[in-house]
């Protein structure tokens, strides 16, 4: 082997993981049984190699999805392959991968994964299944690999695929990733793809669900892999800042001060918001807190206790007030007199907005005057 090319050992007898220029992949001695969503011979199929491709910069996105089994190919010829391999493409860069692997008994799940940064300045393509997306561009993929050194049953390794999406879908859901269409909860990229690969040693294996052996392994192994791969991708994951918290959202700090400022008495810019965020961190979590309840009203999922969600909106906002603070009268009898419905913004957040910049700009004025 040349110094360029990188070699770990798998844990159990699911073969050896493999490093070369642009190629990371799974190779065994013996026949694996896959199954995949993968672009080159998807799936069902007896393999020797799993191929994850990274695709170079120079490389035309147009050249590329006209053609991606001829880019696998080329690429499989540096690992010395000419046959019997399952292929993906990535954007991602390769050598910061993920490996996890767990055993239990003589069940041993080894999985690799890589991920394009799904939570950059754009959102990257990260998606929420069901909504309605637009596609003009494609720059984000979260490509994984399962090895079950096991002998799982056809309908058994699907299961463990379905499992293994679900991990996924829990791991982007652990680092709040968003979808760069809607704002909701990502449940994925817009062009991930999975292998899921067997050894067929052992007794046969029935169940892959999540409460099952090979489930659970393929499911922390999983979850484990795609979130420390996201982290890879990205050095400020999980600690990013409000400002982009907000913008994955799609609540940009631009479109806040400009709602705000249609409220009469608010003078805001975005230079004075995003100043506020970063020196008031009670009142950023405040801001936090208002913008998840908004989602919860958004899908229905208030209860039934918070009643008027208008009044409760405005009462939610008050107690930052540094006024209703002071004020002999009750939050609700203040803050219901206002109207701030020349706002388009979600209720506890327009709320929150309104009454912390009345907060910090009265903070900052008492401190002048000191």
């Amino acid at each position: 082997m040349d110094k360029l090319t990188k070699q770990f050992n798998l844990l159990g007898n699911c073969g050896k993981l493999i490093l070369k220029d642009n190629v990371l992949a799974v190779l065994s001695d013996s026949d694996l049984t896959t199954v995949s969503s993968a672009i080159y011979k998807g799936g069902f199929k007896k393999v020797k190699a799993i191929l994850n491709v990274q695709v170079p910069e120079k490389y035309s996105d147009r050249r590329l999805h006209d053609n991606p089994q001829s880019f696998i190919m080329e690429s499989a010829k540096k690992l010395g392959l000419a046959e019997r391999y399952v292929g993906m493409v990535t954007a991602a860069a390769i050598e910061k991968f993920s490996l996890v692997s767990k055993k239990a008994g003589d069940l041993a799940v080894s999985v690799i994964a890589t991920a394009v940064d799904p939570a950059g300045d754009t959102c990257s393509h990260a998606e929420s299944a069901g909504e309605m997306i637009e596609v003009l561009e494609i720059e984000g993929t979260i490509n994984i690999m399962v090895v079950i050194d096991g002998n799982p049953t056809e309908s058994c390794l699907v299961s463990t695929l379905i499992t293994a999406t679900e991990a996924k879908t829990a791991a982007l859901r652990e680092l709040d990733i968003r979808s760069r269409y809607s704002g909701d909860e990502a449940t994925g990229t817009i062009t991930d793809a999975m292998v899921v690969a067997e050894t067929n040693r052992g007794a046969p294996i029935v169940y892959g669900g999540p409460a099952s052996k090979l489930g659970q392994l393929v499911g922390y192994c999983t979850r484990k892999a795609v979130k420390e791969a996201v982290m890879k991708a990205n050095e400020c994951m999980p600690c990013r800042s409000i400002m982009k918290r907000l913008r994955e959202r799609h609540l940009p700090i631009e479109k806040l001060s400009s709602e705000l400022s249609k409220v009469g008495g608010i003078e805001v810019d975005e230079k004075t918001l995003v100043k506020i965020l970063r020196n008031e961190p009670l009142l950023a979590s405040f801001l936090m807190a208002a913008a998840k309840i908004d989602e919860d009203v958004k899908k229905e999922l208030i209860p039934s206790e918070f009643k008027n969600i208008d009044a409760l909106s405005k009462n939610f906002g008050s107690l930052l007030s540094k006024q209703s603070r002071g004020s002999t009268k009750t939050p609700s009898e203040s803050a219901n007199k206002e109207d701030y419905s020349s706002a388009s913004l979600p209720p506890f957040l327009k709320h929150v907005l309104i009454n912390l910049l009345k907060t910090a700009l009265s903070k900052e004025e008492t401190e002048n005057l000191k």
